[in-house]
């Protein structure tokens, strides 16, 4: 069995594990990371058996500021040879901004970006020697949205890795590695749950809810075909559209109806 496989940080829930279920039905061998091992353990097992391919995870909370050095350096240890790579691992801050502690927020920053850069950093290294290598970020349609009372610093963190992942294939796609933003909306996972924002996204309309496994599909056919930006969905493909044509001052008005991200599964 051949030693090349995906990492997928936040890969035991949702977005993550669909994404996971997405490669392992291709038969590539994953990598999973994440901070709950039980569950780690329970999606190893259920991938190795319905897939046949070589399962492994590493639990490791990216809010630690040694924990992707660790993951990069347990990985090497392994011989495990990281031909994808899906940042993935998200989530919110239910508190108003001038209520979080510095410390919440730094973690929060530390999760959603500077852990994903990092990644990159030290994997797309040994891309460049093996001469091919596929990147995805999962971002959000909030990258596009006006700005959220809800999540402040949201947005403004995606719309951010958006223009990270556009830089990563400006620097390295002529080398063979390409670097895919996912941008879902509202979709159906324990993202909110988590977030302790629920009852905020309770009121979103149904048809503006689809599920994880098929924004996972569409996210990774998109990286196959080496796209640099996917918006999951014709409803949310046809929003960026109107966020992007719409004069700014009308969009404020909308504000926090528009600021879109993981929803619970009833």
């Amino acid at each position: 069995m051949t030693n090349n496989y995906a990492l997928i940080t936040g890969g035991s829930s949702g977005i993550g594990y669909e994404i996971a279920k997405n490669l392992a039905g291709r038969g590539y061998n994953i990598l999973l990371i994440s901070r709950n091992e039980k569950n780690l353990q329970d999606c190893c097992n259920k991938l190795s058996d319905e897939f046949n391919v070589s399962v492994d995870y590493i639990s490791s909370d990216l809010a630690n500021k040694n924990s992707v050095t660790d993951i990069y350096e347990t990985s090497k240890q392994r011989g495990y040879n990281i031909e994808i790579l899906v940042n993935n691992a998200g989530y919110g801050i239910a508190t108003p901004f001038h209520v979080t502690s510095i410390e919440d927020e730094e973690n929060f920053i530390r999760v959603l970006g500077t852990s994903v850069i990092t990644l990159t950093k030290l994997f797309v290294k040994d891309m460049i020697k093996q001469k091919s290598g596929k990147i995805m970020i999962v971002s959000s349609v909030a990258a596009f949205a006006p700005p959220s009372a809800i999540q402040v610093l949201y947005g403004p963190i995606k719309t951010f890795m958006n223009r990270f992942s556009d830089a990563m294939n400006s620097s390295y796609n002529r080398l063979g590695i390409t670097s895919t933003a996912l941008c879902p909306g509202f979709t159906l996972t324990n993202f909110h749950t988590a977030s302790n924002v629920q009852e905020m996204m309770d009121a979103v309309p149904s048809f503006m809810k689809f599920s994880a496994e098929r924004i996972a599909k569409e996210g990774v056919e998109a990286m196959f075909k080496g796209k640099s930006l996917c918006v999951p969905t014709k409803t949310y493909r046809f929003l960026v559209f109107l966020l992007r044509v719409t004069p700014y001052s009308f969009i404020r008005l909308l504000e926090n109806v528009l600021a879109p991200g993981r929803y619970e599964q009833k």
